[in-house]
């Protein structure tokens, strides 16, 4: 038999998931299960510190000690654009497939996604960050003040466009 799980170590689970929702057991079961927790009681959870990201696909951590889950939220940066298009919530299920991201965002609202995002972040300046929010803008769909996340890279390159330090 294999040894015995210590519960007093924390242990780290990371999942995606639709905000807002409560994920399917069968999928949270074979992970949270060998630890001694309840799958549907932690999709509860999940849902209830999700909420406000209702219908965005967002990673959670769940650290588990002494058998209790603590949920906190891990943002992408392609949840964190979605979030700052602000498009209305759509149904999954029922909604359309396959939605074009149109939406216009500004260079300012890339700078704070870029600021919540560069303590995972390797690159060296706060403008590295910044070209990284920029390229999931471009695979999003949506532009930047008007322009083309590419373009708005190229400037930022080219020293036209001044990205404050931190």
């Amino acid at each position: 038999m294999p040894p015995k799980n210590d519960v007093s170590q924390p242990k780290y689970i990371y999942l995606r998931t639709v905000g807002g929702e409560i994920g399917a057991a069968s999928t949270l079961a074979p992970k949270v299960g060998p630890l001694g927790l309840n799958a549907k009681k932690v999709g509860e959870d999940i849902q209830k510190k999700t909420m406000e990201w209702k219908g965005l696909k967002v990673t959670v951590q769940l650290t588990i000690v002494n058998r209790q889950a603590t949920v906190e939220l891990v943002p992408s940066a392609s949840s964190l654009v979605m979030k700052a298009l602000n498009e209305p919530y759509r149904d999954r299920k029922k909604g359309i497939k396959n939605v074009v991201h149109d939406g216009d965002v500004s260079l300012d609202q890339i700078i704070d996604v870029a600021r919540i995002l560069r303590e995972r972040s390797f690159a060296k300046k706060l403008a590295g960050t910044v070209k990284e929010v920029l390229g999931t803008a471009f695979s999003i769909g949506c532009t930047v003040n008007g322009m083309h996340p590419r373009k708005v890279q190229e400037m930022i390159d080219d020293e036209e466009i001044d990205i404050p330090e931190e």
